[in-house]
Parts: structure tokens; sequence; C-alpha cells
């Protein structure tokens, strides 16, 4: 897979303390947004207490999981994006998203990463990238890495463990942890 182009997002890997659960936030996004959000997408808190599409080089949660409503017809729906200017009917709607600072992904790189890179830290490329038919996210990890003394989206912690999967391959698929949380104090909502 890493010598293929493939990406999948943020795709929780593991916690250290075995629990990478997603959070459940009822009325998690407003009605109407308008902005399209897939699994496996970025996603901040907005200062409305909503979450929002994330924007690379911005403090953010972590990773979108999917989300159920009822619509506007009365109809329960549960889906794995939010689909942009959904209008669902007030209290129906929940949001499901990963948000530990903790929890560990796995992310496809846009080119090849080195063994040097574990500990560095980068950021995210081609952030809103994914298909709307499958509803997943194609985000991806930048291989211009910024540099172990300087802040990125994200730190890389190792390579993710598959057969088919290797440092200096095309397309590295490594784990990695959010650098830019918004649970850390001096970090507002956006």
């Amino acid at each position: 897979m890493s010598s293929t182009n493939a990406p999948f997002g943020m795709r929780p890997s593991f916690h250290p303390s075995g629990l990478d659960r997603a959070v459940a936030l009822p009325n998690g996004i407003a009605s109407g947004y308008s902005t399209g959000i897939l699994k496996g997408q970025p996603v901040a808190l907005n200062t409305s207490g909503n979450i929002i599409a994330a924007t690379a080089g911005s403090a953010y949660q972590g990773a979108f999981a999917g989300h159920e409503f009822t619509d506007t017809t009365g109809r329960r729906l549960v889906s794995n994006q939010w689909v942009a200017s959904t209008a669902y009917q007030t209290g129906s709607e929940v949001t499901y998203y990963y948000s530990d600072p903790n929890i560990v992904y796995d992310i496809q790189a846009n080119g090849s990463l080195a063994q040097t890179s574990v500990g560095d830290q980068a950021n995210f490329a081609s952030i809103t990238a994914g298909s709307t038919t499958t509803g997943l996210s194609q985000c991806m990890i930048s291989t211009s890495l910024v540099g172990s003394s300087a802040v990125g989206d994200m730190r890389i912690i190792g390579l993710t463990p598959a057969v088919d999967n290797a440092w200096d391959d095309a397309y590295t698929v490594v784990q990695v942890q959010v650098s830019r949380s918004q649970f850390v104090a001096t970090i507002n909502a956006i």
C-alpha cells in the first residue's frame, strides 16, 4: 500500500490506555453548516462549541467519525460524512469525533518519509480531499517536515506496522499524534 497513492485520512490506530473511542457531541455541527466533512478528516471546535472542518496550520481536536440526525422530513439518518448545508430537526443531531490528543493515528504521506522523520512534525496536505461518494477523507501528511523545534499539525512517532509498508516507500504510512491540540490551555477555539 505505501507504494500506492491511496490516502485514507486520519485513522485511529491505538491509544496508550487501550481506549480510542469517539466522543459524542449532541448538536455538534450547526444545522446548515456549509462545509462538508468526511470520515477521517481533521476537525476543530469553534467558539460556539460546534465541530467545523479544520484548516492546515491551525489548532484542531482530532478526526471526524460520523454523525446521526433526524432530517426535516422526520427520517432518522446515520452517515460517515457531513454533507454541506444539511438541515436537521432541532436537537436531533449527534456528532462523533476522536478528540483525545494521545490517540495515535495512521496517515499516509504525500511522498516518501525516512526513519529520521520520527520525532519531527509535519502539516497536513490535501486536508479537505476525499470522496463524497464513500464519505471518506483522503487527507495526507506532508513530507515537508517543519523541523523538530517547530510546531506542525502532527508529530510523527513511528511507522505503521504492515507487510506492505516500509520507510522510504513512495507513499509511506506513518503513525502520528496531534501536535496542535485545542486541549492545550493556551489555545482557544476557532
